[in-house]
């Protein structure tokens, strides 16, 4: 073994046989180099250990419905079916439940032949029930970014349980690069999990037999983390409009009731409300690893739990080994009926990818990360609860 140290990963060195997610230093150079770019200066702060995150620019487009743009591109497609323009600057819009709403981002990309991306809300939007996904001009999906794509990106917005005000600059959501073969297979997570553990339960590194593995890592919900009663928030109607830009600024009790449990732990969520519950175990992601919480499957019940996906590398840990996991927030919202959840019901699942490198930076206190070990479900927005 040669005692020369290992020179730092660069742009340079990525080509068609690597394989996996870009990590901060390489974002940072990836946009020195163009492949990421706006019309100003795109802050070092936005560039999170394996995302980057989109800034909102202006106006905003309420549309008359939802839609992805085929064969043309957003803004040819935006000319059929605009309704109204919001101006986003100095104070912002009020972007009202339930209509959809399209924003140009501050963010354009030019990228590599192979290199391609994916995209998913910010956890605090998530969080506040804010649906948003990318579009990007003939794309054939949302929240995809094809190997090579070079143009526009744009991110259709709808608030469902709270109109929000909306301005130039905010980020709701985050772009994630990537080349080759990402994905962690389940094989790998049960090895990967014996180095460094991936889940713990009440404190301790979950055992073999306690990993629900299926393409990916499921996660139960906690109904009994407080003992019967009040356990996690469900979203009050008829709110008043909630600043987007306002940290720490909101009072909870004026948007949120508790959400109560049965004696036997166990919830009966009511049609279309929107929930925010915490799951089972706490997860920790390594420096080598990034994951993606995906929405669960409609086949396994009638509801959708969590609508934002990504974790960084560092989510629940810390190299000293102090820090056994953080907890999930699990967003939740029951379809047509009322639906039974009990405690121990898995709800979401994890999907691991193996970064190109690890970042120069982890979540936690090294990038101001709001829910490292966390133990309540709400985002930043609000005052904490008495």
């Amino acid at each position: 073994m040669s005692g020369r140290m290992q020179r730092p990963l660069r742009l340079a060195d990525l080509g068609e046989g690597t394989h996996g997610v870009l990590p901060s230093q390489l974002l940072t150079q990836a946009v020195g180099a163009g492949w990421l770019r706006a019309k100003d200066e795109i802050p070092p702060a936005n560039i999170q250990p394996a995302s980057l995150d989109l800034r909102l620019s202006s106006p905003a487009y309420r549309v008359r419905c939802s839609f992805l743009p085929g064969g043309k591109t957003v803004e040819e497609r935006l000319k059929e079916l605009v309704v109204d323009e919001l101006d986003l600057t100095d104070e912002g819009a009020v972007l009202e439940t339930g209509r959809p709403y399209v924003v140009p981002l501050a963010e354009s990309l030019r990228l590599p032949s192979f290199v391609r991306g994916k995209a998913n809300p910010k956890s605090s939007t998530g969080r506040l029930d804010v649906f948003c996904r990318l579009v990007t001009d003939g794309g054939p999906r949302f929240d995809e970014v094809a190997a090579g794509y070079q143009g526009p990106l744009w991110l259709e917005v709808v608030p469902l349980s709270f109109a929000v005000r909306a301005r130039e600059g905010l980020a709701l959501n985050q772009l994630r690069l990537m080349v080759g073969r990402a994905r962690v297979s389940d094989a790998e997570l049960r090895e990967l999990h014996n180095r460094s553990p991936l889940v713990y339960l009440d404190g301790h590194p979950a055992g073999q037999d306690e990993l629900a593995l299926d393409e990916g890592l499921f996660l139960s919900v906690d109904l009994q983390g407080a003992g019967p009663g009040a356990l996690g928030y469900r979203a009050k109607e008829h709110t008043f409009a909630l600043d987007l830009g306002g940290q720490g600024q909101h009072n909870v009790d004026h948007y949120w009731e508790k959400a109560l449990t049965e004696d036997d732990g166990r919830i009966v969520l009511a049609p279309e409300r929107f929930y925010l519950l915490l799951s089972r175990e706490s997860v920790s992601i390594p420096p080598g690893l990034a994951c993606e919480m995906t929405a669960y499957d409609p086949t396994s019940g009638e509801l959708r739990a969590h609508y934002a996906g990504f974790f960084d590398p560092g989510f629940g840990y810390d190299r000293d080994g102090r820090l056994v996991g953080s907890r999930a927030a699990l967003e939740v919202r029951a379809h047509d009926v009322p639906f039974l959840v009990e405690h121990g019901q898995r709800l979401c699942k994890l999907t691991f990818e193996h970064m190109v490198t690890a970042p120069d930076k982890l979540y936690g206190d090294e990038v101001g990360s709001s829910y490292q070990g966390q133990t309540g479900t709400l985002s930043k927005h609000f005052t904490k609860p008495q």
